[in-house]
């Protein structure tokens, strides 16, 4: 049991590190857009790349934020067919969501892996500031490696019968 308990707060503490690195960049996002509309509006010199650097840290920001939203089973799920079921029927429906969302963020970080990588060979760059494209790719796969682990977690949790798959 202890065991477990140290897995979650590793995990917690994971993914509150990821959720603040995520929401980090975003405020950087965010301050950097407002200094470019400014500098767009008032001096007809915007930044750079500006919407580069957006469109690149989104994806680093939904993945950062991706793991906080699953350890706490924020996730949208549907469940106007299953509540009239009896707990243990919801428990083993929730624990295969929860598989199958563990098994489609794996392949998430395996493709998203081998996408760096084919950015890396390949040399792929942004077109106006020049960036390598592979960094972002990089920079999502702690996040998407981290849901694996809570999916991970939740789904053994509850198929051993916890109440609510909870992997904090």
């Amino acid at each position: 049991m202890a065991e477990t308990q140290e897995h979650r707060s590793w995990l917690r503490l994971l993914c509150d590190l990821n959720a603040a690195i995520g929401g980090t960049v975003l405020l950087a996002m965010a301050g950097m857009t407002v200094v470019s509309v400014i500098g767009r509006a008032f001096f007809a010199h915007p930044i750079l790349g500006d919407v580069e650097l957006v469109q690149l840290g989104c994806a680093v920001v939904v993945s950062s934020f991706l793991p906080y939203t699953q350890l706490h089973k924020a996730n949208i799920i549907v469940d106007f067919f299953t509540q009239k079921a009896s707990a243990r029927s919801q428990r083993l429906m929730d624990a295969l969501g929860c598989a199958l969302y563990t098994l489609v963020m794996a392949l998430i970080v395996w493709r998203v892996a081998v996408g760096a990588i084919d950015m890396r060979a390949a040399g792929e760059r942004s077109m106006l500031m020049d960036l390598p494209l592979w960094w972002p790719y990089v920079l999502m796969l702690p996040g998407f490696a981290l849901c694996v682990a809570i999916g991970a977690q939740q789904t053994l949790q509850l198929l051993k019968g916890g109440a609510d798959g909870e992997a904090a």
